[in-house]
């Protein structure tokens, strides 16, 4: 796995979290020794606007953007914003996907896409839905979602578990620190009981 080039991609809203959960997923590949390019691309600077991350690791990366086609994995925050990006992945990418749905404002909600996780299986890509946001508040704050879907991210990334908990320590305000790991650890906990389910 160290020689090949690794593609994560993340696709949410602002206000979502993407630059951060980007940032984390790219110093955790350093922090591991793999050379990482890292982007963000915002499709309108306001929240609730169009926001992808786009981090590549691997022996050696040339280029920060993911080719149409090539993404191993998409952490999808929000459930259009899947839709929005679903031709970056590979016929055999995995979609982690945050089952929320924030309707912009330009859009009535009667438009808003139905049957997102149907649409992406029919694709033929393996879908992992979870609602991150229920485990925040269970935690006390809807604030940490992009934590937890970093924990289910986790497994599925070649980056020790001790690496993932530092870098969030050294990414979050200090004041978040312990609510950010426990999100994470969750996150991981649930990520493993969602694939057995489907094993």
């Amino acid at each position: 796995m160290a020689d090949r080039v690794i593609n994560v991609l993340l696709a949410g809203t602002g206000g979502q979290g993407i630059v951060l959960a980007s940032r984390i997923i790219a110093h955790c590949a350093l922090k591991s020794g793999f050379d990482v390019k890292e982007s963000e691309i915002h499709g309108m600077a306001q929240r609730g606007g169009s926001v992808i991350g786009q981090v590549r690791f691997g022996g050696k990366v040339y280029s920060p953007s993911i080719p149409t086609g090539e993404a191993d994995i998409m952490l999808a925050l929000e459930e259009m914003e899947a839709l929005r990006y679903l031709h970056y992945l590979k016929p055999e990418g995995i979609v982690i996907l945050n089952e929320k749905q924030i309707v912009p404002p330009a859009l009535d909600v009667n438009q808003y896409p139905q049957n997102v996780l149907s649409r992406i299986k029919e694709k033929g890509h393996k879908a992992i839905p979870l609602k991150a946001q229920d485990v925040a508040q269970k935690l006390g704050s809807s604030k940490v979602e992009n934590s937890v879907l970093l924990g289910v991210l986790s497994l599925f990334l070649p980056f020790e578990e001790e690496i993932w908990r530092e870098t969030i320590t050294q990414s979050v305000p200090g004041k978040t620190v312990d609510l950010n790991i426990r999100a994470f650890e969750e996150g991981r906990v649930l990520g493993e009981k969602l694939l057995q389910s489907q094993s």
